[in-house]
């Protein structure tokens, strides 16, 4: 049995029997003006983020969102499209969908502005997508591309950046691990599936959005989520697991590389009103533009007296150099 079968036997569980402890499910939940969320949903909420931002849902966008766990997310989307077959949830295990469908009945009841026509739900596999080219807005994915080993995740995010419009957004929320892991935990197939030895470094995670295409990449909130010890685990360290919130977006890719926003900034504090670096960054006298990691590392070797260059804070937000 591969750790993909594994994989679904664990998440067909979680679906015939709601699992509170699996992934993060104590994440705050999302209060937006008349969204009720069923508490079956919030009870199979097996994600350890959100990949839900306003200002990405803008003008009626088409949404993907793979692996549809309870529905909650797929729900939330729905809050911003309302319209049929606005938002696509796609599972390869029959039962997480299933379950998800009984759960968007229970959500009528208890949100007068929602249907079930908003979400189709198809089963599906994230390695081979059941989309056409171009086709999605916005693309989502929670606490899921963690689980595959390498060749899987590049396929997956390759058939991502393959459905997304030019411009589009793939919406991240995944588990990290700056530390080594040992090739025992990272073979533990149950614990892949529990999104914790799939964990990889930030740099290794960005630079498989770069390499799949993605010209900007965004770098939203970075937040502890799990230890694993060495008196429950096979290790000899302890080690420390974060997860991440990233959007890549679908631009073409810049001639001198891409974009990475990792929330640093420039404040330039000289005698004139403003900074011009001659390269369409204008920064006016001690207001902080966000800057991305490519735009802070020119300007620090300007080697300017002026000018301050923030380390990553690991949150962005919006705005900016580019």
């Amino acid at each position: 049995m591969s750790y993909l079968d594994t994989t679904k036997d664990i998440y067909k569980d979680a679906a015939l029997t709601p699992n509170v402890g699996l992934c993060c499910t104590t994440n705050p939940i999302w209060e937006l003006p008349g969204l009720k969320i069923p508490k079956i949903m919030q009870e199979m909420n097996y994600g350890c983020g959100s990949t839900v931002h306003p200002r990405d849902l803008t003008n009626n966008p088409k949404i993907l969102y793979v692996g549809v766990g309870g529905g909650m997310e797929l729900l939330q989307f729905a809050y911003f499209s309302r319209q049929k077959n606005g938002v696509v949830g796609v599972d390869v295990v029959d039962e997480m969908l299933e379950a998800s469908k009984i759960n968007f009945e229970e959500a009528e009841k208890l949100n007068p502005w929602f249907k079930s026509e908003f979400v189709d739900l198809r089963k599906g596999d994230a390695l081979a997508l059941p989309l056409e080219d171009n086709s999605i807005d916005v693309a989502a994915q929670n606490c899921l591309f963690n689980i595959f080993k390498e060749d899987d995740l590049k396929a997956a995010i390759s058939e991502m950046y393959r459905v997304l419009k030019p411009h589009g957004r793939l919406v991240m929320s995944d588990p990290t691990c700056e530390q080594p892991m040992n090739e025992a935990l990272r073979n533990d197939e149950r614990l892949r599936a529990l999104c914790l030895s799939g964990s990889i470094p930030i740099k290794d995670y960005v630079k498989l959005l770069t390499d799949a295409g993605f010209g900007t990449i965004e770098i939203r909130a970075r937040k502890p989520y799990r230890v694993l010890n060495p008196k429950h685990y096979n290790t000899e360290e302890l080690i420390y697991i974060e997860s991440i919130e990233v959007a890549a977006i679908k631009d073409p890719m810049p001639k001198d590389g891409p974009c990475i926003f990792s929330g640093r900034a420039a404040i330039y504090f000289g005698d004139t009103e403003y900074f011009d670096d001659g390269k369409g960054h204008i920064l006016f006298k001690n207001q902080p533009l966000a800057i991305c990691d490519k735009t802070a590392n020119a300007l620090k070797n300007l080697q300017r007296d002026d000018l301050y260059i923030s380390e990553s804070t690991w949150h962005y937000d919006g705005g900016g150099c580019c």
